[in-house]
Order: structure tokens, then C-alpha cells, then sequence
């Protein structure tokens, strides 16, 4: 069975839209490779369209450039790449094609391919939702930036049903980014203010 990890950059209060307008000041060697950990590792990757839209109109051009960020360039291209969208879409982009079907039943199907490797997801906020909702995602990584954008979508838009995640690993980067990593938390959590007294400092 394949691991499905989410990585997203996100703001210190929820804001996960528009990262280009506000992070790149924090990326350094440190989130290089986090990145590197958790998306370049992956053998498949998961797009919603907007976000494949925008990975579509600047990696290829980056690969071709051969700069500095043409080997990261060239192993997006080489992935199989999965797009999720409604409508039907044509692809220039090598290596990709569109997700038939419930998102839900289909990306089940794709965890339960053979073999060991994983299937990495950048940005794609609705995706990550569903697959969470669904308990399909075993990690999200989140790069929290030492920011309030304070405005834009948040992951976590208002609702009934809670989240409860489970904290993996966790670690400080040089620029104060925060880079936590998730699962899902299936322990049940039961308590109120009874039992959290027992644990206040004692005179």
C-alpha cells in the first residue's frame, strides 16, 4: 500500500493561499530540503488543477533553463503526475494525466497499488480536505511561516466536525519557520476541566 503525504506552506494564522505573495522570504536550505523530503521522493504526484496549472507553466521552462533548479525541475517532470478536476483537460506537461471518477474511490485505488512508494501532494487545499475527511492521508507536512497573512483560505475552514491529528516530528528552522509533521490521531480523546486541574502546579 502507498503513504499519501500533503505538504503545504501555511501562515501562523491558517492562511494557505498565495504562498508566492509571502514565503519566499523564509525558504532557505533548511525548507529545500523538507521539500525535497516529503515531494521529491514521492513517485506520484497528486495536483488539483490550479496548482498543476501553475507547476505546468513554470517547471518544465525551469528544467530547460538548466539553473540551479532544473534537477529538482526534471524530477517533477519524470513523476507520474494525477490532476483532479471536473472538467476534461489536455496536458503538455510529460508524464501527466486527469484522475477518472470519485476522488475518493480513486485515490483509494491508487493507494492500493502495488508496490512501496508514495504519492506526494503540493498545495491542492480541496484534495488535502477530502482525503483527510476520507482518512487517506497519513502525513501532512506543514511549513508554518512566522507570519499573519490575514487574509486568504485557510486550511481549515469553519465547521462541526473537528480534526484531530497526531504530531509525528517537529523541527525549527534558522528562520523561524516551523515545520510540523501530522498523521491522523485515531486514540480516543475524552477529558474536561476535572481531569486537566490535576496536572496545574501544585504549591
Amino acid at each position: 500500500m502507498k503513504k499519501i503525504t500533503a505538504g503545504l506552506f501555511i501562515s501562523l494564522d491558517g492562511v494557505v493561499e498565495a504562498p508566492d505573495q509571502w514565503h519566499f522570504p523564509y525558504f532557505n536550505d533548511e525548507m529545500g530540503a523538507a521539500v525535497d523530503g516529503q515531494l521529491g521522493t514521492a513517485d506520484t504526484l497528486l495536483l488539483g488543477r490550479v496548482t498543476y496549472d501553475s507547476f505546468a507553466g513554470a517547471w518544465p521552462d525551469r528544467e530547460a533553463a538548466g539553473e540551479e533548479d532544473a534537477s529538482f525541475a526534471k524530477k517533477l517532470g519524470d513523476m507520474r503526475k494525477i490532476v483532479v478536476s471536473r472538467k476534461p483537460l489536455e496536458f503538455t506537461w510529460r508524464n501527466t494525466e486527469q484522475l477518472q471518477g470519485d476522488v475518493v474511490e480513486a485515490v483509494t485505488a491508487l493507494k492500493n497499488e502495488p508496490g512501496d512508494g508514495s504519492i506526494g501532494i503540493s498545495g491542492s487545499v480541496s484534495i488535502v480536505r477530502q482525503l483527510l475527511a476520507a482518512g487517506l492521508l497519513d502525513e501532512l507536512h506543514l511549513l508554518v511561516h512566522p507570519i499573519a497573512v490575514r487574509k486568504g483560505m485557510r486550511l481549515f475552514p469553519d465547521g462541526n466536525t473537528p480534526v484531530r491529528l497526531k504530531l509525528l516530528s517537529s523541527a525549527t528552522f534558522q528562520t523561524g519557520v516551523l515545520y510540523l509533521v501530522y498523521g491522523p490521531d485515531t486514540e480516543p480523546r475524552e477529558g474536561g476541566y476535572e481531569e486537566a486541574r490535576t496536572h496545574l502546579p501544585a504549591e
